[in-house]
């Protein structure tokens, strides 16, 4: 089976679900976990979950990477993680509101310094999606990896994705840097504020033709409001959200590119692909946390199901 590579980061979550709003100053309760993340991983992970052949490039501290390495091999994923003995596994506090949504507070630590060191071609074999995180991109030792592992891919003919990730980072890179480095990719997958970010349109609609002319293919996440697919300049399909209670939307959208991804990697159309990234997010979105758990299972497309079906 063809494969996917992510090119992303691991990150030690720890996420405060607050039940009523942040009191500054003073104190709010809060139940609070720690939980693996990181937005390539977590899209490596959901991926994996769907039945997908994943492997992911990281790199991890010396405090924990052992636990995150483990957490990956145990969900399914091939993890190639570089362990920096100089540095901490990346940190961010995730403080969920009453609506599920999410401040975050970030600090980078060893996935800041993931670069060409980190390489290998052979990370490419058997490989039909790479996936590049823009977090990869925002620190020029993971901007020359990326550039990099996006020329190989598309030498051997790999399709490559990439998601933006961060409006706050992606306009300190600055947007028309962002899409000069990332033209090899031919998908996008931007959340509503990042694909206005990243067109200046007004609406969804006009960002994801604008992004689908440049990309050929954007698919613009939108929550509740589900997402929609552009190919090529033109609207192609719309997709809606499963209902779900949200808990906390921590990796709802890596959720989503690895559902479209894994629908793609067994021969599902687009439209089919942007259903498989809404049930993948309503998923998300109703556990606490951006990993799979098995609470999950019930609002999934399964992706392996999918697969028999077309080859059939």
């Amino acid at each position: 089976m063809a494969g996917l590579l992510v090119i992303g980061d691991v990150v030690t979550d720890i996420v405060a679900i607050c039940a009523e709003p942040i009191a500054t100053g003073t104190d709010t309760p809060a139940d609070i976990v720690l939980r693996p993340g990181g937005s390539g991983a977590n899209t490596a992970c959901w991926a994996a979950h769907l039945g997908a052949d994943v492997r992911i490039l990281a790199r991890a501290g010396y405090d924990t990477a052992d636990w995150h390495i483990a957490q990956l091999t145990s969900a399914g994923v091939t993890p190639h993680v570089r362990v920096d003995r100089e540095r901490p596994t990346a940190v961010v506090i995730a403080m969920v509101d009453p609506s599920g949504e999410r401040t975050m507070l970030t600090n980078r630590g060893a996935g800041r310094h993931l670069g060409v060191a980190d390489w290998a071609a052979s990370l490419l074999d058997g490989v039909a999606l790479l996936h590049v995180s823009g977090y990869t991109l925002f620190a020029e030792p993971g901007l020359e990896l990326a550039r990099l592992a996006m020329r190989q891919a598309a030498e051997r003919g790999v399709q490559i994705s990439v998601d933006p990730s961060s409006t706050r980072f992606l306009g300190e890179f600055g947007v028309e840097r962002f899409l000069e480095e990332t033209a090899p990719a031919r998908i996008v997958f931007p959340n509503l504020e990042e694909a206005l970010l990243l067109t200046g349109a007004a609406d969804a609609t006009a960002a994801a033709e604008a992004l689908s002319a440049r990309y050929g293919t954007a698919v613009v996440k939108l929550g509740a409001g589900g997402a929609l697919l552009a190919e090529g300049g033109r609207v192609a399909a719309r997709a809606p959200a499963p209902p779900a209670e949200v808990v906390d939307s921590t990796g709802a959208g890596d959720a989503f590119a690895a559902g479209f991804l894994a629908a793609l990697l067994v021969g599902g159309s687009p439209e089919t692909a942007l259903q498989a990234g809404c049930a993948a997010g309503a998923a998300a979105v109703s556990q606490v946390g951006g990993r799979p758990t098995n609470s999950g299972f019930t609002l999934l497309t399964p992706i392996a199901e999918l697969g028999r079906k077309l080859h059939h």
